[in-house]
C-alpha cells in the first residue's frame, strides 16, 4: 500500500490559508470605544465571545467608532505522517483579518495587526477544553491590545465606578480588598464601570472598561446582609487563576446592576489598602507627589504608553485619597459616595 501524501507549503492546495472560507458565525459588539466584529471558524468558539461581550453597555468616546476584526479559528492540527525518525508536527496555514500565520502542532495563541485593527486568535482543541483562560487570556489579549493601540488609550490596573457620569479610580494590590469595595458599591446601586482593567483617554479622562463579571473570594461574601444578593452570588461559577486563588465569577448582565451606560469622567483617584483605619477616618488625602509616585509604582506597563504623560498631567490635579479598612464595606461606599460628592460640587 502507498504511503499517503502530505501537502506542504511549498506544494500547497489552492486556499492554504483559508483566506477564501467564510466563517460560520459572525458577531458584533460595540467594546471599549470600538466597534468589533468577531468571526469564528467553528460554532463552538461562539459562546466565549457571547459570555465575554454579549448584553455589554455600548462605549463611544467618538463618532463613528473605529472598526475592528477578531478571527477566532480552532485549530484542526493534521495527523503527523511519521518517519523512521520521529519528524515534527506539520504545520498548519491559518488568516484572519488580513493576518497569515503558520501554527506546528496543538497550538493556541494570538497574532495582531494594530495598524490594519485586527487580529487572529488560534485555539487549540486542548485549550477549549478551558473557557475561562480561551476568554481571558486569548480574547481578551486581543481586544483590549486593539482598542487600547488604535485609540491611544492609557489600560490601567483598577476598578472604577460612578455615579452621574463621574467615576472614582479604585486602585490597590492583590488583597487589599479592591473587589470586597467595588462589589459593594455595585450592591448600593453605584454605576460599575470595571472591576480590573479600565481604559482611560488622557485628553478628558474618558474612562471605559468592560463591565461583564466581578471576581470576589467567597470569605468576601460575609459582609452580605441582603439574603437575595448572598444566594445569588454564591451560585455564580468557580475559576481558577494561574496562581491557584479561586473566586466566584459573577454575571452582572442579567441581576439588573447599574452598568455605566457611557464612559465615565474620572473625578478622583482612591488607593485601597489593607490597613485598619483609626477611629472614623476611612479616607485621608494623598498629597501630588505622592499620587504620582504611586501611580508609576502600581501601573508600570501603563507608565510606558505613549499617553502616560499626558494622562499623569490631567491626573495630578484631581483630587486623591487613600482608602482605609473599617469595620464593614459599607462604609467604604459611603466614603466614596463623598468623594464623589465632593468631586462633583
Amino acid at each position: 500500500m502507498a504511503a499517503s501524501r502530505v501537502r506542504t507549503l511549498l506544494e500547497p492546495p489552492a486556499d492554504p490559508f483559508g483566506e477564501r472560507r467564510q466563517p460560520p458565525v459572525r458577531v458584533r459588539a460595540q467594546v471599549l470605544g470600538g466597534e468589533f466584529r468577531f468571526e469564528c471558524d467553528d460554532p463552538a468558539l461562539l459562546p466565549i465571545v457571547q459570555a465575554a461581550y454579549a448584553k455589554l453597555p455600548p462605549h463611544r468616546f467618538a463618532a463613528p467608532a473605529p472598526r475592528f476584526v477578531v478571527r477566532l479559528a480552532l485549530l484542526r492540527a493534521p495527523r503527523t505522517v511519521r518517519a523512521v525518525n520521529d519528524e515534527p508536527a506539520s504545520v498548519t496555514a491559518l488568516a484572519g483579518g488580513g493576518i497569515l500565520c503558520g501554527a506546528v502542532g496543538d497550538s493556541s495563541f494570538v497574532a495582531l495587526d494594530p495598524a490594519r485593527r485586527s487580529a487572529l486568535v488560534v485555539v487549540s482543541r486542548a485549550m477549549l477544553q478551558f473557557p475561562y483562560h480561551v476568554r481571558y487570556e486569548l480574547l481578551e489579549f486581543a481586544v483590549f491590545t486593539l482598542a487600547v493601540r488604535a485609540q491611544r488609550l492609557v489600560p490601567l490596573h483598577a476598578a472604577c465606578v460612578g455615579l452621574g457620569g463621574a467615576g472614582i479610580l479604585i486602585l490597590g494590590p492583590s488583597g487589599s480588598g479592591k473587589s470586597t469595595v467595588t462589589l459593594h458599591c455595585l450592591l448600593a446601586g453605584l454605576d460599575f464601570l470595571a472591576e480590573d482593567s479600565v481604559m482611560v483617554k488622557p485628553d478628558g479622562l474618558l474612562a471605559t472598561g468592560v463591565a461583564n463579571f466581578l471576581h470576589v473570594r467567597r470569605d468576601s461574601l460575609r459582609f452580605l446582609t441582603h439574603l437575595a444578593d448572598a444566594a445569588r452570588i454564591r451560585s455564580s461559577s468557580i475559576i481558577r487563576r494561574r496562581s491557584g486563588v479561586e473566586k466566584l465569577e459573577i454575571d452582572l448582565r442579567s441581576a439588573g446592576h447599574r452598568l455605566a451606560r457611557a464612559p465615565l469622567k474620572i473625578s478622583a483617584i482612591v488607593f485601597v489598602t489593607a490597613k485598619r483605619a483609626t477611629g472614623q477616618r476611612l479616607v485621608a488625602p494623598v498629597s501630588e507627589a505622592d499620587l504620582v509616585r504611586r501611580l508609576a509604582a502600581s501601573q508600570r506597563y501603563a507608565a510606558g504608553q505613549p499617553g502616560w504623560s499626558s494622562f499623569t498631567r490631567q491626573v495630578r490635579r484631581l483630587p486623591a485619597y487613600e482608602l482605609r479598612r473599617g469595620r464593614h464595606p459599607a462604609e467604604a461606599v459611603e466614603a466614596l459616595r463623598q468623594v464623589l460628592r465632593n468631586a462633583k460640587s
